[in-house]
């Protein structure tokens, strides 16, 4: 393949969704693109803004949260391996507040403990806690939840014995 053609191809493709620019290194590469020309062709897709990694950076940290139901260790992670520089990873993780990610968290884990056999509290929680930091969430982050779905238990049996 040509450089002109990987041109129109990844130009093609990025005009259809949002890609970073080791995406299309990778992709290059497997196409035996030599370096030089890989080079070239990222100028060209980043100076005409087909590719932007801060503008990728946003709506990934976005897709995941809200389609994915991701934490922000694990989003962080995936940015990471995408080789999104520290500073755009930081800056898009922390355009995301707090609540967001707890409002995400608390029937994630409300449906799961549903799904949980235990014989504890004890191991109720450490299994939803497990649970919660395989999906990224912070440590903080699930114990403020795990609290909060307790109180909304506790507060439904006693209304219910009333």
């Amino acid at each position: 393949m040509t450089e002109e053609q990987a041109l129109n191809r990844l130009a093609a493709l990025c005009s259809q969704a949002e890609h970073c620019m080791q995406e299309m290194r990778d992709k290059m590469a497997r196409w035996g693109i030599d370096d030089d020309a890989q080079q070239r062709v990222v100028d060209y897709l980043v100076a005409n803004r087909y590719v932007d990694d801060r503008r990728y950076a946003r709506s990934f940290v976005n897709d995941k949260l809200k389609y994915n139901k991701w934490g922000p260790r694990k989003i962080e992670q995936a940015l990471w391996m995408k080789h999104i520089d520290d500073d755009i990873r930081q800056e898009a993780l922390d355009d995301v507040d707090n609540e967001e990610y707890v409002s995400v968290l608390r029937p994630l884990l409300t449906s799961k403990r549903k799904t949980i056999k235990a014989d504890s509290d004890y191991e109720m929680n450490t299994k939803l806690l497990r649970f919660a930091l395989g999906r990224g969430f912070t440590f903080q982050q699930v114990k403020e939840v795990i609290d909060d779905v307790e109180d909304v238990e506790d507060n439904d049996i006693t209304d219910e014995d009333i």
